[in-house]
């Protein structure tokens, strides 16, 4: 268990009995290919929500109120990917049939697998995933690995209506693993506004899981990221999306992975915390 308190909220909304949001930090880069650090992301994450005001001015609310709980996954950050992702599996799948709104903090992206798992053996009909990411991570294998962060979402690809936002970089191999319409590049998106309707239009009519890769954003907002890639989305183009997506569908859970922290630039620090924060308030508030 972590003593530590999301945003440093009062200890009454951060009790797991009192909480309706759990919050479950993984730090975790054993799979990461270029820069190491991921790891230290939930730390600079919880660190920087410090220093954020709690009253969302969009929603009118203060959704800390509807309690968050904090818990660290994993101990030992040198295991195997194995068996982090199961590790990740049981610990969200215990707070899933608690009932709580659980949520994710990363480490690198290959920690959705086990999320991801758990998510769909509560939500077997009707769940698609929403990933939004500069990369595709559909190899089935990489360097050996099929746990690895550019793997993340190609066991999802298999089971799930897969609706991927923002890609912008990927291998030729993981063509053949698109889902066919279900796919939006940034030199797309750039073009017209009309891929946010058809985004979600091709989400299935209920349950959604959402995975956000930090490198989805443009690296001049959100430069701290293991894989910067130019090109990415500008926070008010990806608010407004996501609160369509909370608008029109039952957003069940979400991560948000890959803040490498860099001590001499701190802001994609306090995104991350101001993005995970806004997501909570569309879900409750909107």
């Amino acid at each position: 268990m972590n003593k530590k308190t999301f945003a440093d909220i009062p200890k009454k909304y951060s009790t797991l009995k009192n909480s309706k949001i759990v919050l479950i930090l993984v730090p975790y880069d054993s799979n990461q290919t270029w820069k190491k650090g991921s790891k230290k992301g939930p730390e600079a994450f919880l660190s920087a929500s410090n220093y954020m005001e709690l009253y969302d001015i969009e929603t009118n609310s203060e959704v800390y109120k509807k309690g968050i709980f904090i818990i660290n996954s994993i101990k030992n950050s040198s295991i195997s990917p194995k068996r982090m992702i199961n590790k990740v599996k049981k610990i969200t799948k215990k707070f899933l049939y608690e009932d709580k709104f659980v949520t994710l903090i990363g480490g690198d992206h290959s920690i959705s697998i086990g999320s991801i798992r758990a998510f769909g053996e509560k939500y077997k009909n009707d769940l698609s995933i929403l990933h939004m990411d500069a990369h595709a991570d559909l190899r089935s294998i990489y360097n050996g690995n099929r746990y690895s962060h550019a793997c993340s979402m190609y066991e999802a690809s298999k089971k799930y209506p897969l609706v991927q936002i923002g890609i912008r970089s990927m291998d030729i191999m993981e063509i053949n693993n698109i889902q066919k319409g279900n796919i939006f590049y940034m030199h797309e998106i750039y073009k017209s506004n009309l891929w946010m309707n058809n985004a979600i239009n091709n989400l299935s009519k209920k349950y959604v899981y959402l995975s956000i890769d930090i490198d989805v954003l443009d690296p001049s907002i959100a430069p701290s990221t293991g894989t910067p890639e130019p090109g990415g989305l500008s926070w008010y183009t990806i608010m407004t999306f996501l609160r369509k997506v909370f608008e029109t569908r039952e957003v069940i859970g979400f991560d948000i992975v890959e803040l490498l922290p860099n001590e001499k630039e701190s802001s994609t620090d306090f995104l991350s915390a101001k993005l995970y924060y806004k997501l909570l308030s569309y879900k409750y508030e909107i």
